[in-house]
């Protein structure tokens, strides 16, 4: 009776930490591909999960963030599904490659052509932005998910440091510092190891040098040490030979 109440508690244990802690990775993320850096360009990806089980996700809304508006924004196709790209008057223009520019994107809608994302799965929708702003540490992206039975959860609830995250958190990008030396950290590496490569190469012709001065000089020792061993033995033959002589 006692291990089969341990047992029935455990489970529903088992079962509250889970019904606690789904909503924690079932919400809509953005995550980028590799390093988001400021002033820089990236490759972001929001995962959106389906957490229904009796409808699928059929459209997915991005809101992209007024307060840092990102001069280019280019969303990677995505099979079974269709593009929209919004594009607003911005109150300041920003300053891309020498151009000024007055509108940027402020929504990208990812609508289904099929079924969507069904119970049990999950979809990423590859975007290329840039270029990251350098006056904040983070991006805020407001997104509304629609399911096929036209419920629309939003998620754009700001998480704030030092409290619990809301039951609808909007997706944040968190960024990166910016590389100080850019590309030419990686040529002065290759710089390097071209230099350290020639050291080796210099190091191992002087040790094969010296290996075959050392190999040249045994082998005259050697046959020195043979002609006086030769002479040694000549001399001793002679010097018998006379004493028999004798």
């Amino acid at each position: 009776m006692k291990a089969s109440r341990i047992a029935a508690a455990g489970a529903a244990a088992g079962i509250t930490v889970l019904a606690l802690s789904a909503p924690a990775f079932a919400h809509v993320s953005v995550q980028p591909e590799g390093e988001a850096a400021k002033g820089g360009y990236a490759v972001v990806d929001f995962k959106v999960p389906n957490e229904r089980d009796d409808a699928s996700t059929t459209k997915l809304e991005v809101n992209f963030p007024t307060d840092h508006p990102l001069a280019s924004v280019m969303p990677e196709p995505v099979p079974g599904w269709k593009i929209e790209v919004t594009k607003s008057k911005l109150d300041k223009p920003l300053e891309m490659h020498g151009e000024k520019i007055s509108e940027a994107v402020t929504k990208v809608t990812w609508t289904a052509d099929g079924d969507g994302i069904e119970a049990g799965f999950f979809q990423k929708f590859p975007v290329s932005v840039g270029t990251l702003p350098e006056d904040t540490d983070q991006l805020v992206f407001k997104a509304l998910q629609t399911y096929s039975n036209k419920e629309v959860v939003r998620w754009i609830e700001v998480p704030q440091k030092g409290q619990e995250e809301p039951d609808n958190p909007a997706p944040v990008l968190e960024l990166s510092a910016a590389s100080e030396d850019g590309h030419h950290g990686s040529s002065g590496d290759e710089a390097s190891d071209a230099e350290s490569a020639e050291n080796a190469s210099a190091e191992t012709a002087a040790d094969s040098g010296s290996a075959d001065g050392t190999d040249t000089t045994a082998r005259v020792l050697g046959v020195v040490g043979i002609v006086v061993g030769a002479a040694g033995v000549a001399y001793g033959v002679l010097a018998g030979r006379r004493r028999t002589d004798a």
